[in-house]
C-alpha cells in the first residue's frame, strides 16, 4: 500500500483540479452583485494565513540557523535571481504577442519565494539540513513579498494591465506583512496552541487557496480567455514548467558541488532552491492579478510546478533515504 500511495495524487491536487472544473460548470459563485462576497472572504482568509503563518514562526530557530550564511545566499540567490533569469530572455520573443500572458505566468512563477512544508518534509526525508531548510523556507516567504511585486511591476505595466505599485505594495503591508508580525509578537504566547493545531491550520491554507483558485478560473472562463488557447500551447506550457525545474535542480547540484557543500548542505540546497510555493503564488496573485482576465492562465505555470516537484522530489528524497539506511 506505501509503494502504490507514492503514485496516487497528492489529494490537495485533487482538490485544485475540483476547484477549476467547478468554475467552469458554474463560474461567479460569490462574484458581482452575489453574497456573501467571495473576495472578502479570500481577503480576511489571506490576511489569516499569514496571521497563522507569523505564530508559526520560532524567532529564536531563526536567528540559530543564520549561521550558515554561504547556504543560505545560494538558496536565497537561486529563488530570486537565477529562477526571473533563466525566464527573462525568453521575453523579447513574445512581447506584444498572445503568447505574452503564458511568459508572464512563467516569469511569476519564477519569481515566487520557496515553499516551506514540503521543503521542510522532503529535506527530513534524504536526511538534510533541517534547521537550514526551516530557516530558509521561513526567510524566503518574507522576501517574497517585496521582491515578486517588484519583479512583475514593470512587466504587467508593459502588457497593458493596470499595476499600481504602490498601492500593490500598501495592501501587501497590510493584508500581509502586518498580519506576519502580529504573529510573530504573539508566538512566545500562542506557540503551544499552534503547534497542537497544525493539521488544521493546514487545512485552513488550503482551503483559502482553493477558494482563491475557482476565483481566478472563473474570471478567466467567464471572459472566454481559455477558449482561445490551443492544446498545443498548453503543452508548450507543461513542458517550459519541467524544463524549468530540471535546468535549476541541475544548477543548484552543480553549485553544490562548485562550493564543497557537506551531503547535508547539498540536499537543503537542492530542494529548497529548486522549490516554489503555491501557497505565496495564490495569495500574491489575488493581490497582483485582481480584475484581470487571464489570472488562471497567469496561475497555471505555478500549479503544474507545485504538482511536478511534490512528486519529483519525493522520489529523489526517498532513493537519498535509502543512500543512508
Amino acid at each position: 500500500m506505501l509503494r502504490i500511495s507514492r503514485f496516487l495524487p497528492d489529494p490537495f491536487i485533487i482538490g485544485l483540479l475540483l476547484m477549476i472544473f467547478l468554475a467552469w460548470m458554474v463560474p461567479g459563485i460569490g462574484m458581482g452583485n452575489h453574497k456573501p462576497d467571495l473576495g472578502d472572504i479570500i481577503d480576511v482568509g489571506v490576511s489569516l494565513i499569514f496571521f497563522f503563518y507569523g505564530l508559526k514562526l520560532n524567532p529564536e530557530k531563526i536567528r540559530r540557523g543564520m549561521s550558515n550564511w554561504r547556504m543560505h545566499l545560494a538558496i536565497q540567490v537561486t529563488t530570486f535571481l537565477v529562477f526571473p533569469l533563466l525566464v527573462l530572455p525568453f521575453f523579447p520573443f513574445v512581447k506584444n504577442t498572445s503568447y505574452e500572458i503564458f511568459w508572464l505566468g512563467m516569469f511569476f512563477l519564477a519569481s515566487l519565494p520557496s515553499t516551506v512544508s514540503s521543503s521542510v518534509v522532503m529535506v527530513s526525508i534524504s536526511r538534510g539540513n533541517i534547521p537550514g531548510a526551516i530557516f530558509n523556507a521561513s526567510i524566503s516567504g518574507i522576501i517574497g513579498i517585496l521582491i515578486t511585486p517588484l519583479w512583475m511591476g514593470p512587466f504587467l505595466s508593459k502588457s497593458g494591465e493596470s499595476f499600481d505599485l504602490w498601492g500593490i505594495m500598501i495592501q501587501l503591508i497590510t493584508q500581509i506583512i502586518l498580519p506576519v508580525i502580529l504573529g510573530l509578537l504573539l508566538h512566545r504566547y500562542a506557540e503551544k496552541t499552534v503547534n497542537r493545531y497544525l493539521r488544521q491550520l493546514a487545512l485552513f491554507d488550503k482551503s483559502v487557496i482553493l477558494l482563491i483558485v475557482y476565483e481566478s478560473f472563473s474570471t478567466s472562463f467567464v471572459s472566454g480567455i481559455f477558449g482561445k488557447v490551443s492544446p498545443v500551447v498548453f503543452g508548450m506550457v507543461f513542458a517550459a514548467v519541467i524544463a524549468l525545474f530540471f535546468a535549476v535542480f541541475g544548477l543548484t547540484g552543480w553549485a553544490a558541488g562548485k562550493m564543497k557543500f557537506r551531503r547535508e548542505d547539498r540536499i537543503t540546497l537542492q530542494f529548497s532552491g529548486s522549490k516554489k510555493s503555491l501557497v505565496h503564488g495564490t495569495v500574491f496573485a489575488s493581490v497582483l492579478f485582481s480584475g484581470i482576465s487571464g489570472a488562471g492562465i497567469l496561475l497555471l505555470p505555478i500549479m503544474i510546478y507545485h504538482a511536478f516537484q511534490l512528486f519529483y522530489i519525493s522520489l529523489v528524497a526517498a532513493r537519498k533515504q535509502q543512500e543512508v539506511a
